[in-house]
């Protein structure tokens, strides 16, 4: 399980990520703080993997406390979370290193995802010596995940296009790991003729959520394969 606090001063906004946190498998609550003096006697004293914390909190300030992870070099990691929208705090967040920001009011499901994607690097650093860069960049840039995620999140088909279909094949598509795939790969996996997924894999690329090239052989037909656009 992966240790979490959360360090925020209003009681109800507490309240609510506690139980956001509870509802993310493979996340547990070790301490719910109001104030800083409180998160650094805990963290003085216990590991956490992952700390959840606001920014405005009374007479105090949430950077104040990452600067002071980063000297005391405590190695939890960061979701900030907070109503400050401005660029020069953004900017301090991720110069002090943390993983994600928040900016409430936020949904649960945009709270999941930052915390599943900690989870799955924090998973695979643990379990890995070494990562290639293709792998390595889904934690970094996450753009594959992105570009998909927003496609599916809201889209609209042109007539002659069966949304239940073209969701299986988004779907699919978060799922692949080689850069370059073919109309064949994702066929076999969602047994959906292979005329209907290139169809939709056009689609696409002229949407331009996919890159389309055409490799030409000595002998028999072209061959199609697409890669997700970051």
């Amino acid at each position: 399980m992966i240790k979490t606090m959360i360090v925020e001063d209003d009681p109800m906004v507490r309240q609510i990520n506690s139980k956001f946190l509870d509802k993310v498998e493979g996340f547990a609550l070790k301490k719910a703080v109001a104030n800083l003096t409180e998160a650094k006697d805990f963290i003085s004293n216990n590991t956490v993997d992952l700390i959840l914390l606001d920014v405005f909190l009374p007479n105090e300030n949430g950077i104040d406390f990452l600067k002071w992870l980063r000297k005391e070099e405590i190695s939890s990691d960061v979701i900030l979370i907070t109503a400050d929208k401005s660029m020069e705090r953004i900017r301090d967040a991720f110069r002090y290193g943390v993983v994600d920001y928040l900016i409430k009011p936020f949904t649960f499901e945009r709270f999941r995802e930052s915390l599943n994607i900690f989870k799955e690097r924090l998973n695979s650093f643990k379990h890995h010596e070494t990562l290639e860069q293709c792998e390595l960049d889904k934690f970094i840039l996450n753009s594959k995940n992105n570009a998909i995620n927003k496609e599916k999140s809201n889209y609209t088909l042109e007539k002659g296009f069966n949304k239940y279909t073209y969701k299986s094949i988004v779907d699919e598509l978060s799922n692949i790991n080689q850069e370059y795939f073919t109309t064949e790969d994702l066929s076999e996996k969602l047994g959906i003729a292979k005329v209907t997924v290139r169809k939709y894999l056009d689609y696409m690329s002229k949407q331009g959520q996919l890159e389309k090239i055409i490799e030409y052989g000595k002998v028999g037909r072209p061959l199609y394969k697409y890669k997700i656009n970051n």
